[in-house]
């Protein structure tokens, strides 16, 4: 098959956007391992903690922005893995647990600055699997931002 010109220019533009070459790539390199959890998470306040609830908010930060100027959908993904998992620990399982399944509906956008809510219950936690929702909403309007579900395994203790 022959190429196009301006499919091969097209085709260097994916491969360089994956690869991340370049200036982004530099400033990269400098972060410490394991960064990913508090990027994500700096700036979270717990409004609500009780038994299979969890309450937080926080202002959309610039760090978790996409392309289009608005929160990206990984971060969002994020919240409801991380949020989620602590509503499953309220319960008082002995594990953290691996997640085995994340579903997120994107239903609308938050953008720089505006305040976000993530309310996460946990909706079932028995001895391997644990399951819990999260909702993020707009804290202004109540308005439906993301709506997600976390499936959990929680490894079971070891008998030896």
């Amino acid at each position: 098959m022959k190429k196009e010109g301006n499919e091969e220019t097209s085709m260097e533009s994916v491969k360089k956007f994956l690869e991340k070459e370049g200036e982004m790539a530099i400033s990269m390199d400098g972060l410490p391992d394991k960064f990913f959890e508090p990027f994500i998470m700096k700036g979270i306040q717990v409004d609500l903690l009780e038994p299979g609830r969890i309450v937080c908010s926080f202002k959309v930060p610039p760090r978790l922005l996409n392309g289009g100027n608005f929160m990206h959908g990984g971060a969002t993904a994020t919240l409801v893995d991380l949020i989620g998992s602590a509503a499953i620990l309220t319960v008082g399982t002995p594990s953290f647990g691996v997640s085995v399944e994340i579903n997120v509906s994107y239903l609308d956008s938050a953008y720089p600055g505006e305040e976000v809510e993530v309310e996460a219950k946990a909706l079932r936690v028995g001895k391997a699997v644990g399951v819990a929702s999260v909702e993020l909403r707009k804290k202004k309007t109540g308005k439906i931002i993301a709506q997600g579900h976390h499936t959990k395994y929680l490894a079971l203790a070891s008998k030896l």
